[in-house]
């Protein structure tokens, strides 16, 4: 009965150290979000754009505003302003409060935009790194008006944390950007 212990022990021990065991891999949070519709806002501004239908929008009585976001905890402040005769004056003061981040963010990326068709131009900044705001953007018709904005998250900055919140907001402000339409002076 012993020599039957010792072999039975023996072969479980072979058997048993024979397969590898490997580490799992490590998990990672996969957020999906709802694909949006997007509905046209028009206000007594001399502006209208399309907004996401999971974003609500409120406008001060200088036709600046927000478009919040409540299941993202995520807000983009937007202003607006009337050009007279100052909007190389305007345009270096939006891009000065977007190079305040160069302290704090790794990289600064600017997408120009142009319609030419709705007189829009624009710009989008994306800013990486552990900053305030991770996206800007401005857009005017180079006479008149001139439309910018910032989007924030209700959390400390942490950008490999929102990440995939910031992507998805970053095509709302682009639709938003794509669909902005400049009324006309009276």
């Amino acid at each position: 009965m012993k020599n039957f212990s010792a072999v039975f022990f023996l072969t479980f021990i072979l058997v048993a150290c024979g397969k590898e065991t490997l580490p799992k891999p490590r998990p990672y949070l996969k957020l999906q979000y709802p694909v949006p519709t997007y509905q046209k806002i028009e206000s007594k501004c001399a502006y209208s754009f399309e907004i996401s239908n999971l974003a609500n929008i409120n406008f001060n009585k200088n036709c600046s505003g927000s478009i919040e976001y409540p299941q993202l905890k995520a807000t983009i402040y937007f202003t607006y302003r009337d050009v007279n005769s100052n909007l190389d004056e305007i345009l270096k003061e939006v891009e000065k409060l977007t190079f305040e981040h160069t302290i704090k963010a790794d990289v600064i990326n600017a997408m120009p935009y142009e319609n030419f068709e709705r007189k829009v131009y624009g710009k989008l900044y994306n800013i990486e790194g552990n900053v305030a705001t991770n996206i800007q953007f401005r857009a005017t018709d180079s006479l008149n008006h001139v439309l910018s904005g910032a989007l924030y998250f209700y959390t400390r900055p942490n950008y490999d944390s929102i990440v995939p919140a910031v992507k998805y907001v970053e095509k709302d402000i682009i639709h938003l950007i794509e669909t902005l339409e400049w009324k006309k002076q009276q």
